[in-house]
């Protein structure tokens, strides 16, 4: 199983520190997170983790990495790759292909969320969310709103870091790290679609 790009948390733009002056620490947080296991192709859905400070400190920067297990940060969060082309084909820029398209990422909806960006909370680091500082005792929910587009099995994992430069370590209450996955199928079959008088669209599985 590939290392989420948290825990080595190499930079997409070069070595740079997004948090200078993060402390080498564990910070001991509560998570729940939900996932649909089983949903058809165009169906929209939330994947959804909540981070709880449970320490008596304040978490620097509280971050969430999402990755397919198989290819870590070589492919997009909520994605998957393509196998690589045969011998005499033509070399694609990128194999890194969506299973879902995600419609609005984590973070306040600024310009990047309206034209289907990454969000206002998107980091320099692969596949990599963060939300700020996290007194003790609140709590701080990563949300993404999907929409299935690839038929098949998948595995989504998430990792939860208490900073961006890899020292600030997120840990659960028994010392292990913050992290969990989700195993879900994605049906060929469309979910039905109906639009009601009143113009809102509806699906149902």
């Amino acid at each position: 199983m590939a290392a989420l790009a948290v825990a080595g948390l190499v930079s997409a733009c070069g070595g740079t520190e997004q948090n200078p002056g993060e402390p080498h620490a564990k910070f001991p947080v509560s998570v729940t997170s939900s996932f649909q296991t089983n949903q058809r192709l165009a169906q929209q859905t939330s994947f959804t983790v909540t981070v709880r400070n449970t320490g008596h400190r304040t978490i620097p920067n509280v971050a969430v990495t999402v990755t397919n297990p198989r290819y870590g940060s070589a492919a997009q969060s909520f994605g998957t790759l393509l196998a690589p082309n045969a011998a005499g084909q033509p070399i694609l820029a990128s194999r890194s292909r969506p299973v879902w398209i995600i419609n609005r990422a984590p973070g306040p909806c600024g310009y990047s969320c309206k034209h289907r960006g990454p969000g206002a909370a998107a980091t320099a680091y692969s596949d990599t969310w963060a939300l700020g500082r996290l007194a003790p005792g609140h709590t701080a929910t990563f949300q993404w709103k999907l929409t299935a587009v690839q038929a098949g099995d998948y595995t989504v994992e998430y990792q939860i870091a208490a900073g961006l430069n890899g020292f600030a370590k997120a840990v659960l209450s028994g010392g292990a790290a913050a992290r969990g996955s989700y195993r879900v199928t994605i049906s060929s079959t469309p979910a039905q679609t109906t639009v009601q008088s009143d113009g809102q669209v509806v699906q149902r599985s």
